[in-house]
């Protein structure tokens, strides 16, 4: 993955506007890769799913948590990905209360696959998802690849460790500090 640029695909986005009115004053929008990767240095994490445990109770509340340290390293956005309809992702972001980290909705997948990162997770009743995984992708192109261990169909684990918004913090740093 390293020095590829991200798949070009067409994201299926909810956007509140007052506009709209009534109870769920949301939209549909339609977001492109370029919109949220070009022109920009950020922080892509991608995983199983929204609302699951290890997702909800550690990375994506740490990455939201140390934010202000990856903006101090020239970080600009930092997005969670994952195999969940827009639906599933805004009520998710709602709530964990986020303010920093703006999530992505690959509903049907298609980023992810392209990604080289979808897999079976029959064995939990998900369907296909994301294997867990994150990425600096400056100006579109990745520059640095966190891949937990054990990539495969049914995993029976769910490894999180390579992916953590600590470690990734931590090269973050040392990048900079060679």
């Amino acid at each position: 993955m390293l020095g590829k640029k991200v798949p070009a695909v067409t994201f299926r986005t909810r956007v509140r506007d007052e506009a709209v009115g009534g109870p769920n004053p949301y939209r549909w929008q339609d977001l492109t890769s370029d919109d949220y990767f070009k022109g920009k240095k950020v922080v892509l994490f991608s995983l199983p799913g929204a609302f699951t445990p290890t997702c909800s109770t550690y990375q994506l509340p740490d990455f939201e948590k140390l934010t202000p340290e990856f903006r101090a390293l020239g970080i600009d956005e930092i997005y969670c990905l994952s195999v969940n309809d827009a639906f599933v992702m805004n009520a998710w972001a709602k709530g964990q209360n986020l303010e920093n980290v703006k999530v992505i909705p690959d509903g049907s997948g298609e980023f992810t696959r392209k990604m080289g990162m979808l897999v079976a997770k029959d064995n939990l009743g998900f369907g296909m998802r994301s294997w867990r995984y994150a990425a600096i992708v400056n100006d579109g192109v990745v520059e640095q690849w966190f891949e937990e261990e054990g990539y495969s169909d049914n995993c029976e684990s769910d490894p999180y460790g390579v992916s953590s918004p600590q470690n990734i913090l931590e090269n973050l740093k040392a990048r900079i500090a060679a």
